[in-house]
């Protein structure tokens, strides 16, 4: 069956808003649990490190359309920087009292005003990254990825065992 292009731009726009307004809830849920209650300590490490791994993939992906080694792909790109400003909200709630371990470094815990606060900057910036691969615009995009990768580095700088 053919689909014609107006129909299939009609039906892409809503799959858009339907994920844009997922998004939107997935922020507003998470930021009302604080920490998910774990049954182990590694489980709460497993969780955070896995969403980390996901959201990495995703934008390794981005990353490779950035610096040209991928012919840009519009639809893909949106794709995977939707995956990373969805998945951007998940490892927060893993890193409760008592849940210490893994990759992250003791300031976590020991600073924890400012690592939320750089936890929060990193998912804006993923959800700018996300607006702006939805829009298509190669140089947005190029903009936003930049910013969100300097996100991620500062928190890694400060939070992240080297």
């Amino acid at each position: 069956m053919q689909v014609n292009p107006p129909d299939q731009w009609r039906t892409m726009m809503k799959l858009q808003k339907i994920l844009l307004a997922s998004t939107a809830t997935v922020l507003a849920l998470s930021a009302g649990f604080a920490v998910a209650q774990f049954q182990k300590p590694e489980d709460a490490i497993k969780y955070r490190q896995s969403a980390f791994t996901v959201m990495a993939n995703s934008f390794g992906k981005i990353n490779a359309v950035v610096k040209g080694d991928v012919p840009f792909n519009k639809d893909e790109v949106a794709k995977n920087a939707a995956i990373v400003a969805m998945i951007s909200t998940l490892p927060w709630q893993a890193f409760g009292p008592g849940t210490e371990g893994g990759k992250a470094q003791a300031e976590v815990w020991s600073n924890n005003a400012k690592f939320k606060a750089a936890s929060e900057r990193m998912q804006l910036a993923a959800v700018d990254l996300n607006k702006a691969a939805q829009s298509g615009d190669l140089d947005s995009i190029k903009k936003a990825f930049g910013a969100t990768g300097a996100s991620c580095k500062n928190c890694h700088d400060d939070f992240r065992k080297k």
